[in-house]
């Protein structure tokens, strides 16, 4: 199976009232193509850190990311933006949905970018919906849903691009476990359609228990 990621030594820190905080402290890992990879580990571990160095979102202070056998964290911004819209889907925690638009319009709106027309971009965003259980919730705005849902359409923005991976920070949170079981059905779905790669970071063991691969972090370290 080919790698989707290889990561060499990462190291990340940042500065903080004139100290220099160490959040990640040489990380080496990788994670084969068509994956499901879970990141568990207690709060401030550097989970969402080293989702968002995979995600080419932020660089390390030391090390390199390789995504599909290219050196992307030495890449221009351009080229970055390129791999991120083409190749990688986000679920944050805050979810970011644009607020003027339908739960529709959030979902697909990364298609037209892709090359995809309006008509058959509604129509794929669409389907990904109803798979989430929002079939009767299309044309409703983000302040008009619950939590909940929200979280649902921002996974559905992800899935819509049919992306190389999946990287998600804590994609079951406000989830009621009927209704992750269906997400994680959704997920597998894809994954097998597409040959989906999933990188989640989770405190949710039942997540964690459809996961192939389990990274458990401590210390700014994976140690299993």
């Amino acid at each position: 199976m080919s790698l989707l990621y290889k990561l060499e030594d990462i190291e990340y820190s940042y500065v903080w009232n004139q100290q220099q905080i160490s959040v990640l402290k040489g990380i080496s890992l990788e994670v084969s193509r068509g994956s499901f990879t879970c990141l568990v580990g207690p709060s401030g571990v550097g989970k969402t850190t080293l989702l968002n160095l995979m995600g080419v979102i932020e660089n390390p202070t030391k090390g390199r990311v390789h995504f599909c056998d290219e050196l992307v964290s030495e890449m221009n911004e351009k080229d970055k933006e390129a791999i991120r819209l083409k190749n990688i889907g986000f679920v944050f925690q805050g979810f970011y949905l644009i607020p003027t638009l339908t739960a529709l319009e959030n979902a697909a709106y990364f298609l037209p970018s892709l090359g995809m027309n309006r008509a058959k971009a509604d129509q794929w965003a669409s389907e990904i919906l109803d798979l989430l259980g929002l079939a009767d919730q299309r044309h409703k705005k983000p302040l008009e849903l619950s939590g909940g849902q929200r979280q649902r359409v921002a996974i559905a923005r992800a899935m819509s691009k049919r992306p190389q991976v999946i990287l998600a920070d804590e994609p079951t949170a406000n989830l009621d476990s009927v209704t992750a079981d269906k997400i994680v059905m959704a997920f597998q779905e894809l994954q097998r359609a597409e040959n989906t790669s999933f990188i989640f970071a989770t405190h949710d063991s039942h997540l964690v228990s459809y996961a192939k691969n389990v990274l458990k972090m401590k210390d700014g370290l994976i140690y299993e």
